[in-house]
């Protein structure tokens, strides 16, 4: 097969041209009627939209964030009055009445102890309270029978005062007895000197004379009997009645010594009623701690016990509270309760923000500081018992206070 030889390639002639006097057009120059500040109006508002922003965000969001009608925490949480019953006395259990969890109505018996100790001091002590009336009644009788005493010494009195009367009578009469047998023995001794007179005579002068002078002196004798049993009588009288001053006084030391007694009496009572322990409301028991026959001392745990009464304790930020006031109305979400909403009312508000009311409340006085928002508990009470009696303790919540204005 014969080669194929390929045609010479044709010549060509390069022909140098003369350069090109052609001038390209110029950009026509810019509009002198727009300003040139215009290119850094863009620019200009960004930085003024973020610096307004900025000041926004620092200085102006606490007042808008309190502003608003509707404040919302979700650091909420249902609380309740939760009370260890306790004993006072000590005892052996006898028995427990309730089971656990158990709902219980006001007054309902929950653990008992066993009484016969505190029934032997509750009868002692009403012994002792009896003696001690009696011991009074005593006393009274005695002032009354002193009372009589002192009246038949006042009669001694008022009877030694008419003897003495009698006696002085008496001491009269013979008196003048004796003046005028006195004048006739001297009369009839001066006649017998004279011989008008008989011996005789004389010798019965003189009798008379010395019978009336001893029945005078038997007078004065009775009248001075007489002042001695006077003096006797009222000294009687004052001794009765320092006697009765002494059983006043045993009276008020027995009416001292009563009331004791009724005390004693009354706290034997009081640990007599420890030995029982009830359901202080209406609620419901936790986990019993106890068992019947255990021995338990005073402050011994027995069983928990939780109040229907219940609460919302919600803890807002600061800034949120800038409205919110005793009154405001609330409305609850319960998590255990989706989609259930429960009218409320706000209780109280805390005096103080919650890291005041810690064991270790900060100190920010040295060292570096670190702002943080503070909490405030706010109470909210439950407008629907029957609900309120359904939570627990404990439940997380959604809390909305509507604020008024």
């Amino acid at each position: 097969m014969a080669a194929i030889t390929p045609a010479p390639a044709p010549s060509t002639t390069v022909t140098e041209s003369a350069p090109s006097h052609t001038t390209v057009p110029e950009r026509p120059p810019a509009s002198a009627g727009k300003p040139k500040w215009l290119s850094y109006l863009t620019p200009i508002a960004v930085l003024l939209l973020a610096a307004a922003l900025i000041i926004t965000l620092t200085r102006n969001w606490n007042a808008w964030e309190g502003g608003r009608i509707d404040q919302v925490t979700d650091d909420a949480y249902v609380r309740g009055d939760l009370t260890p019953l306790s004993t006072k006395v000590p005892g052996i259990v006898s028995s427990v009445h309730v089971s656990d969890y158990q709902q219980v109505r006001k007054g309902d018996l929950l653990v008992e102890l066993e009484d016969s100790d505190y029934l032997a001091q509750v009868a002692q002590a009403s012994a002792a309270v009896e003696a001690a009336k009696a011991a009074i009644e005593n006393n009274r009788r005695q002032r009354d029978l002193q009372d009589a005493r002192i009246a038949r010494a006042f009669a001694g009195v008022d009877q030694a005062h008419a003897q003495i009367a009698a006696a002085q009578s008496g001491e009269e009469a013979v008196q003048a007895d004796v003046v005028r047998t006195q004048k006739e023995r001297s009369r009839q001794e001066a006649l017998l000197l004279s011989s008008s007179s008989t011996p005789q005579k004389v010798e019965q002068v003189v009798a008379d004379q010395q019978r009336f002078a001893a029945q005078l002196a038997s007078r004065q004798a009775d009248l001075e009997q007489a002042k001695t049993v006077l003096h006797s009588n009222e000294l009687a009288v004052e001794a009765e009645k320092r006697s009765k001053a002494v059983l006043e006084s045993q009276e008020l030391q027995l009416v001292a010594d009563l009331h004791a007694k009724q005390a004693a009496l009354t706290v034997a009572q009081v640990n007599l009623g420890y030995t029982k322990i009830a359901a202080p409301m209406d609620g419901s028991v936790g986990e019993r701690q106890v068992r019947p026959g255990q021995l338990v001392s005073p402050g011994t745990q027995v069983i928990p016990f939780v109040s229907n009464i219940k609460w919302v304790e919600a803890n807002y930020r600061e800034t949120q509270l800038t409205n919110v006031k005793v009154g405001d109305s609330a409305e609850i979400r319960v998590d255990k309760y989706p989609g259930q909403v429960v009218h409320g009312r706000v209780l109280e508000i805390a005096p103080a923000s919650g890291s005041q009311f810690a064991l270790l409340p900060p100190d920010n006085a040295t060292g570096n500081f670190t702002k943080v928002v503070q909490r405030i508990t706010v109470k909210i009470g439950l407008e629907d018992a029957n609900m309120a009696a359904k939570l627990q303790p404990g439940l997380s919540v959604t809390a909305t206070v509507r604020t008024k204005r």
